[in-house]
Formats: C-alpha cells, structure tokens, sequence
C-alpha cells in the first residue's frame, strides 16, 4: 500500500523540508540549516538535512518524480529500514564527496539535494535487478571488467546530466554506490522479513 511505502514517505519528508526551508528563507537561515558546506563537520546535522533539501521547486520537481519511478520499484523486495538507511547514507556520501571534490578543484561550495541518492537508487535497479543478478552469476566476469563496465556507466550518466550547477560529482558517487550495492543486493529482503517490516 503507498500509505506503507517508503519512497511516499521519502517524498513527503522532502516536501515537509522543502517548507521549512522556504520558511526558514524568510529569516535568512535555509543555507545554515539545509547546505552542506566546508568544513563538513561544522553543522553537523545538514550531513543529513542537505539530503532532503532542493534548492528551487523545479530541483524538488526532478528529484521527486525521479524518486517516485525509480523509488516504487527498488522497494518491493527491500524493507522500509534498508530503503531509508540507503536513501540517507548514499545521499550523504554523495554531498560529502561532491563538497570534498570541490574544495580540491575549485571554489569551496554548498550542496543539497536527493539526487545523490536517487541516482543510488537508479545504480541499484541497474545490477540488483533479477536478470542482470542472475546473468553476472552465470557468466562470473573478472572483477577488472566489472569495474570497466560500472566506470563507463557512472561516465555516460554524468554525460547525461551535465547541466550548469549541477552536482556532477555526486550523481557519479551515487550511481557508482548504487551499481556496487545492486550487485551485492544489499537492499534485497526475504518476502516474510519484507512484510513483518512493513506491517
């Protein structure tokens, strides 16, 4: 049922910070609260905040249907814990990854945004699917080859998302986490486990 599902819950968590942030704009503090930014550790809480966080509605709007397609499917064989606990976690590497890559390359920015997480989410689809699962199993490629194939991936999806402003980075760290977590199917459950977690 939607009312159980994570992804609907996800979005609804993103719509509820995607207000408090335009509130929070009114007085001046949605970047201190929301933003990821140099030195990491100095807000600590928007390590997980910036994950929920859009910038514009036409940012909340791409993230959101991109969340709702890709979301809706990953989650029937993973648990509302683990849809969550991956959600979060990828979404946070990827802003931690971007902001660090920044720093090293260029100019010191702030980050937020799912999309971190939903291109992991994306990555996961991709290898923890049953016929690509099943098709790896069978033909047992060498590992180097494994990780040929996944870098051109994570290549041709930041070709495809290349636009000014966008968090290049991160989409690659994301996608990247998601292809290596598909293949271990770190999301998937057991039916019975699935189902108790849900109810």
């Amino acid at each position: 049922m939607l009312r159980e599902s994570p992804t609907v819950e996800t979005l609804t968590v993103i719509g509820v910070v995607f207000l408090v942030q335009t509130l929070a704009g009114v007085v001046g503090t949605a970047g201190y609260l929301f933003a990821l930014a140099p030195p990491l550790l100095a807000r600590p809480w928007t390590l997980v905040t910036n994950v929920y966080a859009h910038a514009s509605v036409l940012h909340l709007l791409g993230n959101a249907v991109a969340l709702a397609a890709i979301g809706l499917a990953v989650e029937r064989t993973s648990t509302r814990f683990r849809f969550h606990a991956f959600f979060v976690l990828t979404g946070m590497l990827s802003a931690v990854v971007q902001v660090l890559v920044d720093g090293v390359v260029g100019e010191p920015t702030a980050v937020l945004g799912a999309s971190g997480a939903v291109f992991a989410l994306v990555g996961y689809a991709v290898t923890g699917n049953a016929l690509v699962h099943a098709a790896l199993r069978r033909l047992r490629p060498d590992r180097t080859l494994l990780l040929v194939a996944g870098a051109a991936l994570v290549s041709v999806v930041v070709l495809v998302t290349a636009a000014p402003n966008t968090a290049l980075v991160a989409h690659a760290v994301g996608f990247g986490a998601g292809l290596a977590a598909g293949r271990r199917r770190v999301l998937h459950a057991r039916t019975g486990r699935r189902l108790a977690d849900r109810g």
